[in-house]
């Protein structure tokens, strides 16, 4: 069963956020002022069980979605997540399933993530100089340790391994190349991703913003590339190759080149909210549907009528009014 919504986009991506809680306070998604030991994170009672996301996401695959990714907060840190992932593993119909950390916990779980089921992974890693990385994670984290669990994750077999780097002016726009030059002729994905102004805590800035067009020239410049075609509709980064063969990068514009248009993404939270973009501000509670008692063929017609009636383009719609604070779900909550 297809589902469109108002601007004939296709329901074809699931991404569940497991957790709101991580082990990272990175400064541009969970900065320590705002989640400090005082934070209110979700109560494990409130938190969709492994069983329910599994009903929610079997009828997802039935209206039509190909492919789950597993977000968070950060997911390793949820217990027992192979368990989630096995029983996500058993849907038919589904051709992807994947999952996105920050790392630190790979090299303890990547073998019982991929003897569950797990096709691949995608880990955050923003700089290879290791003061740069720790004042952005802010915990203490070395690049090392994320390094070790990008190399658990290979050995594990989960491929292809992409890796994510948020670039902000000023804090690590200055290893773009390095990073590049390191993962080139690894097998291995770097996407850079443009700073966006996700939630309302991380104090984003046009001007903190390093558009992909510079990314791409400065690397081109020491590492010449050449566009490549997408892989599917809706790939959210763009494709960039080394003309020497070597790989390829990606970059993720969705402030200077949003991609809404294509956009065929639903995202459930933690709790059960459902939300039809990454830049909404309220979603729709399946979670009270779920638990009292509703049939699965409710399910499918509750998520039908949200997605129906999606009609989301913020970025699109951006302007510099997004400096002014808006009521926005963080991205730590639902993934990014």
């Amino acid at each position: 069963m297809a589902l469109y919504d108002t601007l004939e986009r296709p329901l074809r991506d699931l991404r569940i956020s497991v957790t709101d809680r991580c082990n990272f306070r990175c400064t541009y998604c969970m900065p320590k002022e705002v989640f400090g030991p005082d934070y209110a994170f979700l109560q494990r009672s409130e938190l969709l069980t492994y069983e329910e996301i599994t009903r929610i996401a079997r009828v997802f695959v039935r209206l039509g979605v190909e492919k789950i990714r597993l977000t968070g907060g950060e997911p390793l840190v949820r217990r027992d997540l192979p368990e989630l992932v096995h029983q996500l593993s058993q849907i038919e119909g589904l051709k992807d399933l994947t999952l996105t950390t920050n790392g630190s916990l790979l090299r303890q779980q990547a073998k019982a993530l991929k003897d569950a089921g797990l096709k691949r992974v995608t880990v955050s890693l923003d700089s290879l100089d290791n003061e740069v990385f720790q004042r952005m994670n802010d915990v203490g984290v070395t690049v090392e340790r994320v390094l070790d669990g990008i190399a658990a994750a290979d050995e594990a077999g989960l491929h292809p391994i992409k890796i994510n780097a948020v670039v902000e002016r000023g804090v690590n726009d200055h290893g773009i190349v390095d990073l590049a030059r390191y993962f080139k002729g690894t097998g291995k994905i770097v996407r850079f991703i443009e700073f966006m102004d996700v939630g309302t805590t991380n104090g984003w800035e046009m001007d903190r913003v390093v558009p992909a067009k510079e990314i791409i020239e400065r690397i081109n410049a020491e590492l010449p590339i050449e566009p490549a075609t997408p892989n599917y509709r809706g790939e959210v980064a763009k494709r960039w190759r080394y003309v020497d063969g070597t790989g390829e990068i990606g970059v993720i514009a969705s402030i200077t080149q949003p991609f809404c248009g294509d956009c065929t993404r639903m995202r459930l939270s933690p709790e059960g909210e459902l939300f039809t973009c990454l830049f909404g501000a309220r979603g729709f509670d399946i979670r009270s549907l779920l638990r009292n008692g509703a049939s699965d063929a409710e399910l499918e017609e509750a998520i039908g009528r949200v997605w129906r009636r999606r009609a989301d383009r913020y970025s699109e719609i951006r302007t510099e009014a997004t400096t002014i604070p808006l009521e926005k779900v963080e991205m730590s909550h639902i993934g990014g």
